[in-house]
């Protein structure tokens, strides 16, 4: 169902980021100051990160050659960053 929900297109990018941020990350994070991160589990918790936005974002069409492209990972965090402040 969540899956569904951040594929919807009548939802908001801006909703869809902010829930993400509020309840995903949280539950993701319950309990972890008592963890001890590792390298592979922070870049397995940044790669799950950039998995979920790439969800919401969707793929973006290129306006001067009519293609469909996947964000790279700094176009990603730009509009991340441009959508929650």
């Amino acid at each position: 169902m969540v899956q569904k929900f951040f594929k919807n297109k009548n939802v908001s990018k801006k909703l869809k980021l902010r829930l993400k941020n509020t309840t995903i990350d949280k539950t993701l994070t319950y309990a972890s100051e008592t963890w001890t991160l590792t390298k592979r589990d922070r870049k397995q918790f940044k790669n799950f990160e950039r998995k979920v936005y790439r969800r919401i974002l969707g793929p973006v069409c290129d306006n001067e050659k009519e293609n469909w492209k996947i964000l790279t990972n700094k176009e990603i965090y730009a509009i991340v960053k441009k959508n929650l402040l």
